[in-house]
């Protein structure tokens, strides 16, 4: 698996939640994530998911750090599995970043710090890969919802070093998962 961090701000609008857009932009092709900051702005016509469009919920931060991920031949439910452990990796990360006080809550696959949300995350499936969009917000102000960043209110403002970090650990993750996979015999 590849990653790499995009120095380049990038609205997400739901649009690079599609195929193959790591490798159609970036030139990195198989399993990969990315990760960039900017802007988040997604409408209710662009939602993946369901239960936020019959809600009437649209999704904004004036600043996020978000993540693409894509794996190729796996399922959905595989797909859902991995993101929750990418969520309990990025708590775990924050949380290195901060003093031992501060609690980070996960709720499934949202993040909540001092009761904001902290993050959005979605998994799909596209007919050949499973895509995955994380937003963590840095700034928190003129959200929709009750909202922490990680700039804002925690005071955290390496956010490379975090996504690095974020990335390096989720890719170790999943070659470890793969290696314990190969090194059992099968029983009878």
């Amino acid at each position: 698996m590849k990653s790499r961090f995009l120095d380049t701000e990038i609205i997400y609008n739901g649009s690079q939640l599609c195929p193959s857009w790591i490798y159609k932009n970036y030139w990195i092709k198989g399993d990969a994530i990315v990760a960039f900051t900017g802007e988040c702005n997604l409408t209710i016509d662009d939602m993946v998911d369901i239960e936020d469009y019959l809600n009437n919920s649209p999704i904004y931060s004036k600043k996020m750090l978000s993540f693409i991920i894509e794996h190729f031949n796996i399922g959905l439910l595989e797909g859902v599995v991995r993101q929750r452990l990418f969520m309990c990796i990025v708590s775990e990360v924050i949380k290195s970043y901060l003093p031992k006080d501060h609690i980070i809550m996960r709720r499934g696959d949202d993040l909540f710090y001092n009761g904001g949300k902290l993050s959005v995350s979605i998994c799909t499936k596209s007919l050949t890969s499973v895509l995955m969009h994380v937003g963590i917000n840095i700034d928190s102000e003129n959200t929709p919802v009750k909202a922490a960043g990680l700039e804002t209110d925690m005071g955290l403002t390496n956010i490379r070093q975090i996504a690095e970090d974020i990335m390096n650990k989720y890719i170790l993750e999943c070659e470890q998962i793969i290696d314990a996979s190969t090194k059992v015999r099968g029983v009878y």
